[in-house]
């Protein structure tokens, strides 16, 4: 019914011919893709094309950017704009991402505008949220991560909406020590489900990939995968090393 997706976040890290290496050891690996099933590579900009060079034969294989800029075009030096990702053949766009919220202060707002300048060029928006752990603490993540999809997501139709991927991510367990678990995960990827069926009916939620961006491992990707509402990962660091990537990916099945 909806799309299960291993999305591989390589953040700010390899030189070009360290991805290059990573991606052929990805495809050595034989993997076999099920109908449905997806694998995003999301490089960092300057690897883009070659990504794409390597992934064009491979069918269930895509590129994504990391981020993009939210605004068509102008003056505004060192970004890039879903257009020009759009005319060298990127697919999907990660905005949100729990970094660039903190780092670089990305508001909701912004990302609504960045959310309609990718659906504009055709392409496909990896849409993260998620709380930290204050928040968590205070037992009121489920009130931050719906503001985050109102203040972001609730302006599209429901037609713009089928071209979207929630990843949602428990910063308060990356790079913490702490874990969350598969019920937590499942708890939350069901509420997430349960205000986009609020917000756009019911179908339009059961038709909504919602991946899981906390640190996922080999060691726990199954039975995160096996959650109802999990329908896949946003990988960090594990994406990184070839055969743990792979691992991942094959815990879709």
């Amino acid at each position: 019914m909806r799309k299960k997706i291993v999305a591989g976040n390589w953040k700010m890290n390899l030189t070009l011919a360290q991805g290059e290496q990573l991606i052929n050891d990805i495809l050595q690996a034989g993997l076999k893709l099920e109908e449905g099933q997806e694998v995003v590579v999301a490089t960092p900009f300057p690897y883009l094309l070659k990504a794409k060079s390597l992934l064009k034969n491979y069918p269930g294989f895509y590129v994504a950017a990391q981020n993009c800029y939210s605004e068509k075009s102008g003056a505004y030096t060192g970004e890039v704009s879903a257009e020009m990702l759009q005319s060298i053949g990127v697919d999907y766009v990660i905005l949100g991402h729990s970094e660039r919220r903190e780092y670089f202060q990305e508001s909701n707002a912004m990302l609504a505008k960045k959310i309609d300048q990718v659906l504009a060029n055709g392409l496909k928006p990896i849409f993260c949220c998620g709380e930290p752990l204050a928040i968590r603490q205070a037992e009121t993540q489920n009130d931050y991560v719906a503001k985050q999809l109102e203040e972001s997501l609730y302006h599209l139709t429901v037609e713009q909406l089928k071209n979207v991927v929630i990843a949602y991510e428990p910063i308060w367990a990356i790079g913490t020590g702490l874990t969350a678990s598969s019920a937590q995960a499942q708890d939350m990827h069901a509420f997430i489900r349960s205000q986009i069926a609020n917000k756009f009916g019911r179908e339009a939620a059961l038709h909504t990939s919602i991946l899981y961006g906390g640190s996922a491992k080999p060691g726990n990707a199954g039975e995160l995968f096996g959650c109802a509402d999990v329908d896949g990962g946003l990988i960090g660091g594990a994406s990184l090393v070839a055969a743990d990537f792979v691992a991942i990916i094959q815990k879709l099945s």
